[in-house]
């Protein structure tokens, strides 16, 4: 979509090659499935941390005079690279480069260096304003997007998304910041000394009161890790095992990621015509139907057995 921003997936596999692509070195991403600090330090160093969460539909985002959790450190505009988000779908991207561009031990390469020199002397909504306008990075980050052909057709007419919203954590000058595009200014959350357990453990008790305010029904969330590339630790200490399985971590995420910039309805309407036209050929079409509403069928019925039972309390006994 020209001059637009697509959704992109909150994946470490993207995140990864999307700072790649744009020129930053020696950078990726791990998926943390636990807030428990230890799983954090383990893979020190780690930049900062990505949180990715449900928009609040039913309370106010930000307070009138102060966050929710933290002060709002306006000064800190001044030293911290912090933008305002000023257009939808971009707080990915953001959330990414919030990290990296306030890591000065982070080569982030010729063209994003060139534009925080640029930019970081603007004030953080002309900040937004020049972010969302670089060609460059919003090409970059289009090319992660997931292409889908469908409509959700299961949703209400009217019925609002669901809205999601990436924001970055990182310790900047002994202290502990949440950078949000959303909020006015750079959130402290007080003294954070530079150890990785520091760090980890205040982060992680950040995160468990924010997502404490939410409905125990919500579950929605994702947190990554932004480190130093694994394989060079590997490599250093002559870890093969380690580098062979990042190698092949790399490899996966290359697949999955060309295998989201492509829909496969066009592909798959071959093959099933294919299928149809050797089935006619042979002259069982209509035993492979028969075969096929059979099979349907069965797992129907089956499904309506376990749900009957789930609703008694009881026990149900699959069939192989």
């Amino acid at each position: 979509m020209s001059g637009g921003w697509n959704t992109i997936e909150s994946d470490a596999g993207v995140f990864t090659y999307l700072l790649e692509n744009l020129g930053v070195k020696d950078v990726q991403f791990e998926e943390l499935l636990s807030l428990d600090p230890s799983y954090l330090s383990a893979l020190h160093p780690v930049y900062g941390v990505i949180f990715l969460f449900k928009f609040p539909t039913d309370r106010p985002y930000m307070g009138a005079s102060a966050p929710h959790d933290g002060t709002y450190d306006h000064a800190a505009s001044e030293e911290i690279f912090f933008a305002h988000q000023t257009i939808q779908n971009a707080c990915g991207t953001q959330a990414l480069l919030s990290v990296v561009l306030n890591r000065p031990e982070i080569d982030v390469g010729t063209q994003l260096a060139e534009f925080k020199e640029f930019a970081g002397v603007l004030p953080p909504d002309i900040r937004g304003e020049a972010l969302s306008n670089s060609e460059l990075i919003r090409e970059v980050h289009n090319s992660f997007a997931k292409s889908s052909p469908f409509v959700d057709e299961t949703q209400k007419e009217g019925e609002p998304d669901d809205a999601f919203h990436f924001i970055a954590y990182l310790p900047i000058n002994g202290k502990l910041y949440e950078l949000d595009g959303l909020q006015p200014a750079p959130i402290s959350h007080g003294d954070c000394a530079a150890a990785p357990e520091a760090f980890a453990a205040k982060v992680m008790d950040v995160l468990q009161r924010r997502i404490a305010r939410y409905d125990a029904s919500e579950i929605r969330f994702n947190l990554l890790a932004v480190v130093r590339d694994r394989r060079l630790a590997a490599r250093e200490i002559g870890d093969v095992d380690t580098l062979e399985a990042e190698e092949r971590k790399r490899e996966a995420w290359m697949f999955e990621n060309a295998l989201r910039r492509h829909n496969f309805v066009g592909f798959a309407g071959e093959v099933l015509k294919g299928v149809v036209k050797a089935k006619v050929a042979e002259g069982k079409f209509d035993e492979w139907i028969k075969d096929a509403t059979a099979k349907r069928e069965a797992e129907w019925m089956a499904m309506q057995k376990i749900t009957a039972a789930r609703k008694q309390g009881g026990d149900v006994e699959m069939e192989g």
